[in-house]
């Protein structure tokens, strides 16, 4: 399918999830590479994990926005709340919409389910209803690598069968690429699913496993490496992430009519990931490297006297692996920030938030 270029110079553009963790970088990237328009950050800055990181990355936003010629609004609420979405999208008419708000983890949504329907299911159809309402140029929202469940063919691939979802977290984004689809054909929107592998960098969720497990490291307390260490993840450092967004944003799946004079669906999934899985005990051991380095953990500190090998846990899988030559064709572009690179500049951020 073609793809219709977007300027997204002086244009409105939504972000949900924004000052989540990718949302936030996507937001402070537009600020500072845009000559003008408007960006509105949408979040209800729930406490899934604690508020103050949330308020840290809208104050860098703001920070931000205080030197760009963009214009930033911040909207405090939930897309779950129909009447606010349909607000927003009355008061500012954005052209371009960026949906990254949703419940995040797999293993939150076994013992909380709800949340996970209110957001991912009922907020996400509070945002399509939106788009088909306000006509806009292009919708890009979040998927995942987990509605590959335990598929054993790797590296997972768009073309790949995702009929297995292995968490509720899996299924509400299965979920959503199947509503974005039945929209996009029944209302012609034009709408593009990304499918993360494993998003980390400095600022990240703190339910991450590199960012828990510092934290636990710090604290002197033994962080356990899951399948006994048998996992292996594509990690995709968010400056990638960020990348590929803007990349997206600005090519929307053509609109044509197929014989029968109906739209055929302008819609797009791509996966973003490295395509270099690495071993979760590597990653352990550069993360602990790292911090080291810098000045996080003293150079003596004992790691094996504080790690413990365990088995999987429910809705995880053993391996992810990015096949992602559609999006290279498509925008030219690959993720490929190691992750030595990407954990040194995770290490350097916590060593200075730390101190906050």
């Amino acid at each position: 399918m073609g793809k219709t270029h977007i300027d997204l110079d002086h244009k409105t553009i939504l972000v949900t999830g924004s000052p989540g963790f990718i949302g936030a970088n996507l937001v402070m990237r537009l600020l500072g590479t845009l000559s003008g328009g408007t960006v509105i950050s949408l979040d209800n800055m729930n406490d899934y994990y604690d508020p103050r990181l949330k308020e840290y990355r809208l104050g860098q936003i703001e920070k931000a926005a205080a030197a760009s010629p963009v214009r930033h609004v911040f909207v405090r609420g939930s897309i779950a709340d129909k009447a606010l979405v349909e607000d927003v999208f009355s008061r500012y008419s954005p052209q371009v919409v960026v949906n990254l708000a949703a419940q995040a983890g797999v293993r939150y949504s076994i013992d909380h389910p709800d949340v996970y329907i209110e957001s991912n299911l009922i907020g996400f159809y509070n945002i399509l209803e939106a788009c088909r309402h306000h006509e806009v140029e292009h919708l890009v929202y979040a998927s995942s690598s987990s509605v590959y469940g335990g598929n054993k063919k790797v590296p997972f691939s768009t073309d790949d069968k995702v009929d297995n979802p292995v968490s509720l977290y899996a299924a509400t984004k299965k979920s959503n690429e199947l509503l974005a689809h039945s929209y996009a054909k029944l209302y012609n929107i034009p709408s593009t699913g990304l499918r993360f592998f494993t998003v980390y960098g400095p600022a990240g969720r703190p339910d991450m496993f590199y960012y828990s497990a510092t934290e636990k490291l710090v604290r002197g307390e033994t962080i356990s490496i899951f399948n006994y260490g048998n996992c292996k993840r594509d990690f995709t450092f968010v400056d990638d992430i960020v990348e590929g967004v803007v990349r997206v944003m600005q090519g929307a799946p053509e609109k044509a009519a197929g014989e029968d004079g109906l739209p055929v669906p302008p819609y797009a999934v791509y996966n973003i990931g490295g395509g270099t899985p690495e071993n979760l005990l590597d990653f352990i051991s550069t993360l602990q490297e790292e911090l080291v380095a810098a000045g996080v953990l003293p150079s003596d500190y004992d790691f094996e006297g504080h790690r413990k090998l365990v088995g999987m846990q429910p809705g995880d899988v053993p391996v992810t692996y990015a096949d992602s030559a559609a999006l290279e064709r498509d925008f030219g572009f690959r993720p490929s920030i190691g992750i030595r690179e990407g954990l040194r500049a995770f290490a350097r951020w916590y060593k200075e938030y730390a101190k906050s």
